[in-house]
């Protein structure tokens, strides 16, 4: 599903979706989009930030609270607060405009495939003190409740997980989780995903005992 109120972009990204083999439905306006969402969720949401009637960030937040469904969000390059707070309400990607049709289609088929991924094999499951990371049925409980993640934030501890005490950089995860660069992504991304991680799995978020920064570097995660 594309949301845009401009006629052009919602085109373009129509037929090169639809070239690529999706079913595409659009929305022009954010109440719209609104009824559309309420009577069918789509595999994936591409939704421009600015526009008129119910703003893009409000759909994500109403959005999130009771769903997973994948989010890709259009921002102008200078709307850099507006695209920090769409990945902090839930986004698992962003695009800037003006964009790439064909980069467009490669993050929705990158998202997609990451909400869909395939156990790690011979790992089914990773427990570590209360934490506990179900690779098949892509479940995250702590102390034997179940946290909510986007397949974003799964993929990005299950990652860290997998290598206890390795640090990795922000490119080496953007690299690795989002199957990006540097060159094509902000590395703020990363900061804001794990952040948004650390409010549902540390004890005190502000002093984390999981998802470890180190200064200059990276990230680990400490088993």
């Amino acid at each position: 599903m594309v949301v845009d109120d401009e006629p052009t972009i919602r085109e373009v990204m129509t037929t090169y979706l639809q070239r690529d083999g999706f079913r595409v439905d659009t929305a022009s306006t954010g109440t719209e989009a609104v009824e559309m969402l309420r009577r069918g969720l789509p595999d994936l949401l591409i939704l421009d930030l600015m526009l008129p009637g119910v703003g893009g960030l409000n759909i994500l937040k109403e959005l999130r609270t009771n769903s997973n469904v994948p989010v890709i969000v259009l921002t102008a390059r200078t709307e850099e607060a507006d695209r920090i707070i769409g990945l902090e309400l839930g986004a698992d990607d962003y695009v800037s405009k003006p964009f790439s049709p064909r980069e467009l289609v490669a993050r929705v088929r990158s998202v997609l495939r990451r909400a869909t991924v395939e156990p790690t094999p011979g790992v089914e499951v990773l427990e570590f003190d209360g934490l506990t990371i179900d690779t098949n049925s892509r479940e995250v409980t702590v102390n034997r409740e179940i946290v909510t993640l986007t397949a974003r934030e799964f993929d990005l501890l299950l990652f860290l997980a997998s290598s206890p005490r390795q640090v990795f950089s922000r490119s080496q995860l953007l690299d690795h989780v989002w199957h990006s660069s540097a060159e094509w992504q902000d590395t703020s991304t990363v900061t804001v995903h794990v952040r948004r991680i650390r409010h549902k799995i540390e004890r005190d978020p502000e002093r984390p005992d999981r998802l470890i920064t180190v200064r200059g570097v990276g990230y680990r995660f400490e088993g």
